[in-house]
């Protein structure tokens, strides 16, 4: 076994660290609503659509940017969209009124989608192929090292420094990354060096593949189940479950450690068998969400649910990301981006539906179910694609498939 096989290559740590700004630019902005609204004299209604504005900006930019640059080496398209990040959350933290903060948002948001897409990429391209869902996952480290300990301390820095130190922090944190990127990503992955640039005819022509188009569903549907369950879970923890409020973010703590485990044990397991995971992880998260509906009155219950739900929640990211960019190999990079933004879509779907169940008087578990419901069909869409994969690739990969699904 070669050196390049054994050691992680410095370049994914540059990633992970873009992507921990990225996680926490994204999710820390919940825990300073407050502060962002009395600064700005708007309700928190209205706060809110900072984070609703960041997540719509995910969706497009995930997909547009990225078809913009399809043409281009992408090592300077990472760096360029760090450069974006830094600037928007430049503009955030001098904001003076409530119009220029959802500009430096919607600004950090464009380049979310298109760096995780363009992101995924180029990991896989450091490593073997046989270590490529874990160097994915490895750079998704960093989003769920954010939600594990820089969304609590971003927020105890925004309470105590004001919120504007936040995003000053998050600035700094981009130049870092810039820094990381620039020096530790080679110029040519080998990804990169395998196949010429395909440019956006070549890329779209990867969304011709049925299975391309089924990776993205079963991405909306398997994640935004979790998301879903997740998105109400403060209200199911209090009002169910019987937690005190100020216990809620210590949860949310063990909540965002299933997330990392899950995330690396995840890749791990997709690098042997990519479809043997997808399937176990989305029949055990639906499992586990089930559970969950059924045990929330009990505490102690409650906590190991949460910690599952966030492990095999966070399990599908990599082997999701990692299918997408196996049916579009010869594409790999607006199809990546795609799934960045189905991924977005299953959060706002998850949510909505959530929200639904609660408007109709079902209670605070209601969200769960849902979730379950979601993730249900994304694992019988996943069976639905791998029994039409069995029919039309009989190869080796193929053959995976079908002892899979069977």
């Amino acid at each position: 076994m070669s050196v390049r096989q054994q050691s992680l290559p410095p370049g994914l740590i540059a990633l992970a660290i873009g992507a921990f700004g990225i996680g926490l630019t994204e999710f820390v902005i919940m825990g300073l609503l407050p502060e962002v609204a009395a600064d700005f004299a708007v309700t928190e209604p209205v706060a809110g659509w900072l984070i609703s504005g960041y997540a719509l900006s995910v969706a497009v930019g995930g997909v547009a940017l990225t078809a913009a640059v399809t043409r281009l080496p992408r090592k300077p398209v990472l760096l360029g969209l760090m450069v974006l990040f830094i600037i928007g959350n430049l503009l955030s933290a001098l904001a003076g009124d409530y119009a220029v903060m959802m500009a430096g948002r919607i600004v950090a948001a464009l380049c979310h989608g298109a760096f995780f897409g363009i992101g995924a990429v180029v990991a896989a391209g450091l490593v073997a192929p046989a270590r490529r869902a874990g160097a994915i996952a490895m750079m998704f480290a960093g989003l769920t090292i954010a939600n594990v300990l820089g969304v609590p301390f971003g927020t105890f820095l925004g309470q105590h420094f004001g919120w504007r130190s936040t995003f000053w922090a998050i600035t700094a944190i981009g130049v870092v990354a810039l820094i990381g990127l620039a020096l530790l990503i080679p110029a040519r992955d080998t990804a990169s060096a395998d196949r010429p640039a395909a440019g956006l005819r070549g890329e779209l022509r990867a969304f011709t593949h049925s299975q391309v188009w089924l990776s993205l569903v079963i991405t909306v549907l398997g994640f935004g189940g979790m998301f879903g369950a997740f998105t109400y879970i403060a209200y199911t923890l209090t009002a169910v479950s019987g937690f005190a409020s100020s216990t809620v973010p210590w949860l949310l703590v063990l909540f965002g450690v299933g997330l990392f485990a899950g995330n690396l044990l995840g890749g791990r397991a997709a690098d042997r068998s990519l479809s043997r995971t997808l399937v176990t992880v989305l029949a055990v998260l639906t499992v586990v969400l089930v559970g969950f509906a059924l045990t929330a009155t009990s505490p102690v219950l409650t906590i190991v649910s949460l910690v599952l739900m966030g492990g095999f929640g966070f399990a599908t990211v990599p082997p999701l990301q990692m299918r997408i960019m196996h049916y579009a190999h010869q594409a790999p990079t607006l199809a990546s981006g795609a799934n960045i933004a189905a991924f977005n879509l299953g959060n706002a779907l998850g949510a909505w539906i959530g929200g639904v169940t609660i408007a109709a008087g079902l209670g605070y578990t209601s969200p769960i179910w849902a979730g379950a419901a979601l993730t249900l069909a994304g694992l019988g869409v996943l069976l639905g694609a791998l029994r039409l994969a069995r029919r039309s690739e009989p190869t080796t990969a193929g053959a995976d498939l079908v002892e899979t699904a069977a």
